[in-house]
């Protein structure tokens, strides 16, 4: 009964709620003591209060979201590999700390995030809440890097870490989105797309107070 967007907007990904497993426990690797990601491997990284982490795409492609507390300050680690969108969120609400879950829903093609305090629905690529009891409220965003792992590790701080992999039976690595940059449309799109530029096209935004603006990589 509480939604800011039309329901039919909103459509089943393909698999359950908590059919994509979020990370609620990462584990971390001194960037010293890993050597199995090639200098050129995605990473987001990572920096709150002095304390430097890296978290993997080749990981978070496959579990989408990451709880965590890094600084003090508790976070939401998220990638939408159909958006290339790599978002991180304080996960604090007023006085509330969430934690974060695949939802299995999507919306403009973009990953729904639902807490488990409420099973409110939170549009990731904004960090907004479109349906439940936190319906209006906005996640605060942290300055974060896509970039390389080098560059990361470049620039990382005495004490960094790296979260790496807790399963042995896992696919990480493997790449299951291999060539949906080129599609025409992108997966499960409701409504109109541009007609400038490819749908897929990467683009750079700028957001001001005199508004938005957008400019495609190439």
């Amino acid at each position: 009964t509480k939604a800011s967007v039309e329901f039919r907007t909103i459509i089943s990904g393909g698999v359950p709620k908590d059919g994509i497993r979020a990370i609620i426990d990462p584990a971390f690797a001194p960037i010293g003591d890993l050597d199995s990601l090639a200098g050129t491997e995605p990473v987001i990284g990572l920096i709150v209060n002095g304390v430097a982490k890296a978290y993997p795409l080749q990981i978070l492609t496959r579990h989408e979201i990451v709880n965590d507390v890094i600084g003090g300050v508790p976070v939401a680690v998220t990638f939408c590999p159909l958006c290339n969108t790599a978002i991180v969120f304080e996960r604090t609400v007023g006085d509330v700390v969430l934690d974060f879950g695949v939802s299995g829903k999507l919306r403009n093609s973009d990953l729904i995030m639902f807490d488990r305090q409420t099973e409110s629905w939170w549009q990731q690529f904004t960090g907004d809440s479109i349906v439940g009891e936190f319906m209006g409220a906005e996640l605060a965003i942290l300055p974060s890097r896509l970039e390389s792992w080098d560059n990361f590790r470049e620039r990382a701080p005495d004490g960094a870490q790296v979260m790496v992999a807790q399963s042995v039976f896992s696919t990480y690595g493997r790449n299951p989105y291999a060539g949906y940059d080129s599609s025409t449309r992108p997966f499960l799109f409701v409504g109109d797309l541009p007609t400038e530029i490819p749908a897929l096209a990467r683009v750079v935004t700028l957001e001001s107070s005199a508004g938005k603006e957008a400019w495609s990589l190439e």
